[in-house]
């Protein structure tokens, strides 16, 4: 199969139905997407298909050939990504950091679609798992990239 990751092409020799999830970690070497729960209930392996939050721990890697493939690894090469990122640093949003490429990804997600959500939409789309409970945080981080610090 060729996916189209990170803004390139890879070929990968996987069964159709294994997880997303698995061919970035365990065929191409790409460990900042995260193994959580395999339910996609926690959005550990969270990743962005087309510019969408996907659980890659329950999608099929049939179901991404041909559509543009974003993890941890390359989110910095997306201005809104970049800004991300250097919020988290700042506002020292992680704490053991295990959910946090998950989070950033969703943050981008959120961002890029829409740059100035209300407190619902924050609440709505941030809904990853933190069992270090940073969730705080991760709200302050998305409310100062939004330009509503004091929101």
């Amino acid at each position: 199969m060729e996916l189209r990751i990170n803004q390139k092409t890879v070929q990968v020799d996987a069964d159709a139905d294994t997880p997303l999830l698995w061919v970035l970690r365990d065929d191409l070497g790409m460990t900042g997407t995260k193994y959580g729960c395999g339910l996609a209930q926690c959005g550990a392996c969270s990743v962005l298909v087309d510019g969408n939050v996907v659980r890659s721990c329950v999608t099929p890697v049939a179901g991404v050939v041909g559509r543009d493939i974003t993890t941890i690894e390359a989110i910095e090469s997306d201005e809104v990504g970049k800004r991300v990122v250097a919020t988290w640093v700042e506002l020292q949003v992680a704490q053991c950091g295990y959910c946090q490429s998950g989070q950033v990804m969703a943050a981008t997600a959120l961002l890029k679609h829409n740059p100035a959500p209300s407190d619902a939409q924050i609440e709505a789309a941030m809904v990853n798992l933190c069992r270090c409970g940073t969730y705080n945080a991760i709200h302050a981080a998305v409310h100062e990239l939004a330009g509503k610090r004091d929101a």
